[in-house]
């Protein structure tokens, strides 16, 4: 339990820093970012909600329960996308300031 608030933390930084870079900046990569952070909330909710033992009807620790596999499928979104999206900002925002930086 205390883990998972813990990871709480993070997850939520990065979701609000996702949010606030794709409302300025409406663009895939950022769009991207934000999907791959809002993957990870879902991830640290998963692991809150067994640990508090909520919606038993998911089956949260067993294999063969829903509760696994969206804790694994949105494991695999948000560790995909998120440096997908991060990568493709990175790289586009350089690319920008390069071209401007040439001009002057």
């Amino acid at each position: 339990m205390l883990k998972g608030l813990i990871a709480l933390v993070p997850t939520c930084l990065l979701l609000c820093g996702s949010a606030v870079l794709f409302f300025r900046r409406k663009a895939v990569c950022s769009f991207l970012q934000l999907f791959g952070a809002s993957s990870l909330v879902v991830v640290v909710l998963t692991h809150l909600f067994e640990a508090l033992n909520l919606f038993p009807w998911m089956h949260w620790g067993s294999e063969d329960g829903i509760g696994h596999y969206l804790d694994f499928w949105s494991a695999v979104l948000g560790l995909t996308l998120f440096p997908v999206g991060y990568l493709c900002h990175a790289l586009s925002h350089g690319q920008r300031s390069n071209g401007q930086r040439s001009k002057r």
